[in-house]
């Protein structure tokens, strides 16, 4: 895992303004800037990330601050990796912390036409290449051209119920309301070199690779970073109710490296224009490849953040949002018509040369170390600390 975690920065991480939390022994999470030469304590400026991000001009802030050097990077980057770890040794944690952490889903084409198997499929892998023919040989496979919440997304809306293949995911995917869930609790995000978990009852998942968007209390986008928005496909397509339970399990949502700040040198016209590239290696020499373009969504960025929050919905601590993947792996693994699923020991990398690399090991929820550490436990660590 070591090696995996060598790319972690971007690749102009010289001249990137990159916040994330380490874990420090005897201090708990601490806010940091990642440097190239070091990891540095950001906590002059503010104890928590969500309370950094309400900070005007937060990128020259952060970028002006002379905090002090906890460590050099290549350690704590080699401490992260959890096989490897020092409790000891500072290591990276996810960067966000009080932030809400929602998720837009179906928001683009290929995925959104893999929901509708799933739904069609009622959960089974097996039925998934049936279903997938008939459901493209009635709504074809490039819907790319329709406006969501357009006419002409309503009249194929109706043509579509006219042949009794209209879906909940087509309506949230080409509809005028995006679909935005809860996608964890805040504080349960793990973060690169983590295990991230499956429900050991799943037979049918995947990795979601995505950027995700910083966004504060008044609903300013500030910064970005990246996302595995770990899904239950089996969970899902037996009921959409059940999105809770196939969405938010034990480490079952990953965030980092650090949150990129907005500046002059990275904005949210860079993000629009990111490739996300996604590598699954299991450890019977499996390997899958993904590429997800974010020029393919189908919702602007800022659009999808103007649909969380405004006047009907608030968030004092503000949000982290995953803007959702393009990406719905089909590559059978198991056996013909099988398609993709995680095995215990996959390791999952995603990756964009603006953002750096998030890089984590699959295993089932129940085995992973549970979640302990949460708002109080860092309240009473930052009090400690006299940060409030």
């Amino acid at each position: 895992m070591r090696s995996f975690l060598q790319a972690t920065l971007p690749a102009d991480a010289h001249q990137a303004v990159l916040v994330a939390r380490a874990w420090v022994a005897g201090s708990g999470a601490v806010l940091v800037q990642l440097r190239p030469d070091g990891v540095y304590d950001l906590s002059g400026l503010a104890p928590t990330c969500s309370g950094l991000l309400e900070l005007p001009g937060v990128a020259a802030a952060v970028r002006g601050h002379a905090g002090r050097k906890l460590a050099d990077l290549a350690p704590v980057l080699a401490n992260t990796a959890f096989d490897a770890r020092d409790p000891a040794l500072p290591w990276l944690m996810a960067p966000c912390d009080l932030q809400a952490i929602k998720a837009a889903g179906v928001t683009f084409v290929s995925s959104m036409l893999e929901r509708v198997i799933e739904e069609q499929a009622r959960g089974d892998p097996s039925k998934a290449q049936a279903v997938r023919a008939a459901v493209v040989a009635v709504i074809g496979d490039d819907l790319a051209a329709v406006r969501p919440g357009s006419a002409e997304a309503a009249q194929l809306k109706e043509v579509l119920l006219a042949q009794g293949m209209w879906s909940q995911y087509l309506e949230v995917g080409i509809g005028p309301d995006a679909e935005i869930f809860t996608k964890s609790q805040p504080m349960s995000a793990v973060g690169t070199g983590s295990e991230v978990g499956i429900h050991p009852k799943s037979e049918w998942n995947n990795p979601e690779p995505e950027i995700v968007l910083a966004v504060n209390s008044r609903g300013e986008t500030v910064g970005a970073t990246l996302g595995n928005d770990v899904n239950l496909r089996d969970f899902e397509g037996r009921s959409a109710l059940l999105l809770g339970k196939a969405k938010d399990n034990n480490a079952s949502c990953a965030i980092g490296p650090a949150i990129r700040l907005f500046d002059d040198h990275f904005s949210i016209d860079d993000v629009r224009r990111c490739d996300l590239v996604m590598k699954v290696l299991g450890p019977e020499g499996f390997a899958m490849d993904g590429l997800s373009p974010l020029s393919m969504i189908s919702r602007d960025p800022l659009d999808l953040v103007s649909q969380a929050t405004g006047a009907n919905h608030q968030y004092p601590d503000g949000f982290m949002l995953f803007l959702g993947t393009m990406f719905a792996p089909t590559q059978d693994r198991h056996g013909p018509g099988q398609g993709f699923t995680h095995v215990v020991g996959d390791r999952v990398t995603v990756s964009t040369p603006r953002l750096g690399t998030l890089v984590n090991c699959i295993n089932t929820s129940d085995r992973i170390v549970p979640w302990t550490y949460g708002t109080s436990a860092l309240m009473r660590d930052l009090a400690r600390r006299g940060l409030l």
